[in-house]
């Protein structure tokens, strides 16, 4: 992958030739977005807009467009049926809206099970569906030792009574990658159904939501290079049976059931931009052939970044691991680097993470602290009343240059403490 092409699909990079650096390692919270996709949003402010259902040009664009960014999520979600895919405001909007609807066939007595190392999206719209339902809410353990969930109470924890499981693809707080697939089959097993939060995992590694056999799974696309706009993906059967928190006049089929008032069709655009972004990636330096299909050039892209975003994690991590002072909370075995995403939280003995990210600040280093919005993880790694960590997140458009930058304005500033 050359590293100079990519950057250059990404206007926001053209800023970092001003006098000021500007490094992006605030990824977790949201990337910058690619040239394709504002691209795509410019052109669908122009050429597509109107309302949906009508007879004249651009109502027929504007349907071709939204189709069309249904097909390309469904492409990189691997999903049977682009009706599969909803669109919405954000990750947490579309998880409030569906634990509702799924709420209504729920009853007081019956259990849902959540994670301790998950964001708040996917916890909070499930304990309010349980108080609302009285529901018992169990739970599955992060162990502060590994960084990765205990699954040796599985089958214990998730029984017949159980109607819904909760759990994220990959944490937002450690970067630990979770067997999805493990506890959706577990799911199935005993009728439950299976919802993942993939806002994490989606920049970083291909989804197959086949091959994982869940019920639904949700992503953000501002954290893969595209707008701020929420994606779920739903088996088709079950969006059909749900009953949709909607206006009458609106669609009684998927996804429109769902997509409630009107939708942000640029930000569709912008979706399917960032889709294409991947597939450009795929096609360029993945080992593709000239007629690919569209998901196999998402495949080979996101693979493409994923070999180049290891590298670099493994720099950044051999490069904390030599600072005096500073501790990794998550996953730092070079070897395990397949089991965690590039999103890296340190912390620093009698420091407050915000001194960190406003020494880093100054000097071009864009980063997050606090708890970022994972109370629970959090919580049972002890660092509540810490204020959380600092949070590295790195991105395919990042350089080594930027890594090994940070790692001598964090090495500089912790001498400064002594």
């Amino acid at each position: 992958m050359d590293i100079d092409t990519v950057r250059d699909a990404f206007p926001a990079m053209a800023r970092g030739a001003e006098p000021k650096k500007r490094i992006f390692f605030d990824n977790p919270a949201g990337t910058q977005m690619a040239s394709r996709s504002i691209e795509r949003m410019t052109r669908a402010m122009i050429e597509t807009n109107a309302n949906l259902g009508g007879y004249f040009e651009t109502s027929l664009a504007a349907q071709a467009m939204v189709d069309d960014a249904h097909q390309a999520m469904a492409d990189f979600f691997n999903a049977a049926d682009r009706r599969e895919v909803v669109f919405g405001q954000n990750m947490t909007t579309l998880t409030f809206a569906v634990s509702r609807a799924i709420g209504r066939d729920l009853n007081a007595g019956d259990a849902i099970v959540l994670t301790r190392m998950d964001h708040d999206a996917n916890v909070a719209p499930w304990l309010m569906l349980a108080e609302d339902r009285g529901l018992e809410v169990r739970w599955i353990d992060l162990d502060p030792k590994t960084f990765e969930l205990d699954l040796s109470t599985l089958e214990a924890t998730i029984d017949e009574e159980v109607k819904l499981v909760a759990v994220g693809y990959a944490s937002n707080v450690t970067g630990t990658i979770n067997d999805v697939k493990r506890i959706a089959q577990r799911a199935r097993a005993v009728g439950a159904l299976s919802y993942i939060d993939a806002v994490q995992f989606a920049p970083h590694g291909v989804i197959d939501v086949q091959e994982i056999g869940c019920d639904f799974l949700v992503c953000s696309a501002y954290k893969f290079f595209g707008p701020h706009h929420g994606v779920l993906w739903g088996r088709f059967d079950l969006l059909q049976a749900l009953t949709a928190y909607k206006v009458r006049a609106a669609s009684n089929t998927p996804p429109g059931k769902f997509e409630t008032g009107t939708t942000s069709r640029e930000s569709l655009a912008g979706v399917l931009g960032a889709v294409e972004h991947y597939a450009w990636l795929g096609q360029s330096f993945g080992n593709v052939h000239p007629q690919a299909t569209r998901r196999e050039r998402i495949v080979a892209g996101i693979e493409v970044a994923d070999r180049y975003e290891r590298v670099l994690t493994a720099r950044l991590i051999a490069g904390l691991s030599r600072i005096d002072g500073v501790l990794v909370q998550g996953i730092t075995d070079v070897a395990a680097l397949a089991r965690r995403v590039p999103t890296v939280s340190i912390t620093v003995d009698g420091t407050d993470p915000a001194d960190i990210a406003k020494a880093m600040a100054k000097e071009g280093i864009y980063l997050w602290h606090g708890h970022n919005y994972g109370l629970e993880p959090i919580k049972r790694l002890g660092l509540a009343d810490r204020n959380g960590v600092v949070r590295i997140g790195l991105a395919h458009y990042n350089t080594e240059a930027e890594v090994d930058f940070l790692l001598a304005k964090l090495a500089d500033w912790m001498k400064t403490r002594t």
